[in-house]
């Protein structure tokens, strides 16, 4: 969560306490949606890191999605970016891995609100600067807000669509102004996305922000680009006089002297490469590997460590999305099939070895999604659009249907069946026809990874059985990036994270005014009213319990939708790295940083395992 511009990833949605939104102007550096503060002004540094830390040792990490990159410039759509490409900057405000909804002051010293929360001011931080030693301004905030207004990605900026302006008051102060009265997390999320970019760097010997770049970019973070190997590796060194090193935000993280992130194109190759020791540390994703695979001579004598954290991080919901602009996926009946033929069960039972849990909740491993029937907060909310919704929206609990592993599967293929006639589809000749146009069910999972080849081929096999032309299509990174972006396919696997509590991210995913813009992320093209009414409703919520009803909601709205057929998720992270590697006796309740950033941030070298060690 701490380099959150750069590499996309776990954001929040945040708000002052009641208390303080009493006052008609505050000055503040931390803020919290529900609630206080856990942490309090004065803090010395986060209970999951170890202040005395030791400084220095290197470690090496690996990626094989992307498997590559061709970018080194975060703002932009085009290109493919490092994981690890956020150590290099600094976010106006980070949050603490203990809450879900606070931030805290970092490059940003303070930020200065008023009670209708229509605009805001922040102070930056005096001595903050980039790595060249100029300082860090306010001007730098407004020329990356600008960049990001004409350049950036549709994700990025859909994080920004409340504010109206941004503008520099003097050389540390930056206000920002809304397009409306009454909510905070248009501030907020602006404090926790905006990493500003260096204006003077950016606009000399010809640079352009707008196009993709393998220069190394000029930083103010922890570390600094070292050494570019385009598309192979990429590594960083460790910025001894960084100006924020003494923040309470950042005491006891950023250790290795140096990092280096290399790239593989096959996640195969890159667990053998773990086993030879080509890299430190690694995150598992793969229950197969975690049950069976490390009985390699280094994790059997000691040298190489597992270990399995519980989390209560709330997890993306991964599935495969169907491309419901494609006119085969219109129909839900046919969406409802595609679901009904994915047998989890076998798969949990003879490709996952007994792990994971089936994920029945466009939220899993949260309190937003929907549980059960609906709750009368619930019904509140979706009774105004009865005559839009199908009836089990309202009355029934969203469930798939289980079996006992054994790949004898009939019930669900001869629901699965009488969905696809009532849609219009039936076998003629062996293959599932569409009787109004003679078109043949042909349906293509694009893969950019092979990651789950072994999962998808079965489903493959399945759908070919009742007719329907299956396939499986294995791409390189650039043409699954080009493609997706594009929305050329008919089915992709997609993990959709969601930011705590969900904020402006559900327009991005869910609402219809992304549903055809390039790059968007709402993959599965959805389209539909209700869905945007319940989002607006969850964005204006002013308390937890109303946040929860609309996400519950919604969440019930998209899944009797059928816009994605559920695969599972791991409450647990499991990760496995070189002994001489420590890490901090706590861990926090909800970030592991590493799941978005591929680094463990509050580790460091143990120097006395270290030596003698490969």
């Amino acid at each position: 969560m701490r380099r959150l511009l750069a590499v996309a990833a776990t954001l929040l949605a945040l708000a002052l306490p009641p208390t303080v939104a009493m006052a008609a102007s505050v000055t503040v550096t931390a803020l919290k949606q529900f609630g206080e503060p856990q942490f309090k002004p004065g803090f010395t540094h986060f209970p999951h890191t170890n202040p005395d830390a030791p400084k220095g040792g290197a470690i090496t990490l690996a990626e094989s999605q992307p498997g590559t990159y061709d970018s080194l410039n975060t703002l932009i759509l085009r290109g493919v970016r490092p994981r690890t490409l956020g150590l290099i900057s600094d976010a106006l405000m980070v949050g603490s891995g203990w809450e879900l909804d606070a931030a805290y002051a970092h490059l940003a010293e303070s930020v200065e609100l008023p009670d209708d929360y229509g605009w805001a001011i922040f102070t930056l931080r005096q001595g903050a600067h980039w790595h060249d030693g100029v300082p860090i301004t306010a001007d730098d905030v407004v020329f990356t807000w600008d960049s990001i207004q004409a350049h950036g990605a549709p994700f990025l900026k859909s994080f920004l669509d409340h504010i109206a302006k941004v503008e520099a008051l003097d050389a540390r102060r930056v206000k920002i102004t809304l397009t409306g009265t009454g909510e905070i997390k248009p501030i907020i999320d602006f404090a926790v996305t905006m990493a500003p970019q260096p204006k003077h760097w950016w606009t000399a010997n010809g640079r352009d922000i707008s196009k993709t770049t393998l220069e190394p970019p000029l930083g103010s973070g922890p570390y600094r680009i070292k050494t570019v190997d385009p598309g192979r590796s990429i590594t960083y060194e460790r910025v001894a006089d960084w100006w924020a090193k003494d923040l309470p935000t950042a005491r006891g993280f950023y250790n290795f002297d140096s990092v280096k992130d290399d790239f593989y194109r096959d996640d195969d190759v890159m667990f053998e490469a773990f086993k030879a020791g080509a890299y430190d540390f690694r995150g598992e994703y793969r229950a197969q590997r975690w049950t069976t695979g490390y009985d390699f001579p280094a994790a059997k004598d000691g040298r190489v460590l597992k270990l399995e954290v519980p989390s209560e991080l709330p997890l993306g919901a991964q599935g495969y999305r169907l491309n419901t602009r494609r006119a085969k996926f219109a129909d839900p009946r046919v969406r409802e099939a595609l679901a009904l033929l994915f047998d989890f069960d076998w798969i949990r039972k003879n490709i996952l070895y007994g792990q994971y849990r089936r994920t029945l909740s466009n939220f899993p491993n949260s309190d937003f999604g929907a549980k059960g029937p609906p709750t009368p907060a619930e019904l509140a909310l979706l009774e105004p659009y009865r005559t839009q919704l199908p009836e089990r929206v309202l009355t029934q609990p969203f469930t798939l249907p289980t079996t006992d592993g054994s790949g004898n599967n009939r019930a669900q293929v001869r629901e699965a069946t009488r969905l696809f006639k009532e849609a219009g589809w039936e076998v003629r000749n062996g293959k599932l026809t569409n009787l109004a146009t003679g078109e043949v069910m042909a349906i293509e999972f694009l893969d950019g990874t092979g990651a789950l080849t072994r999962v998808t081929q079965p489903y493959v096999e399945t759908l070919r059985r009742v007719g329907i032309d299956a396939s499986l299509r294995l791409v390189d990174t650039a043409q699954f990036q080009a493609r997706t972006d594009d929305f050329d396919f008919d089915t992709i696997v997609v993990n959709v994270s969601f930011f705590t509590p969900p904020g402006t991210e559900l327009r991005g995913y869910f609402g219809s005014a992304a549903a055809n813009l390039k790059g968007s992320a709402n993959y599965a093209g959805i389209h539909d009213p209700v869905a945007d009414a319940l989002i607006e409703k969850a964005l204006a919520a002013k308390d937890l319990e109303t946040v929860q009803a609309a996400t519950r909601a919604l969440d019930r709205v998209l899944l009797w939708g059928f816009y994605m057929v559920p695969q599972w998720h791991n409450p647990e992270s499991w990760i496995a790295h070189r002994a001489w590697l420590a890490h901090p006796a706590v861990w926090p309740k909800y970030d592991q940083d590493y799941r978005s950033t591929n680094f463990p941030a509050t580790w460091w070298v143990d120097a006395a395992k270290r030596n003698g060690q490969p």
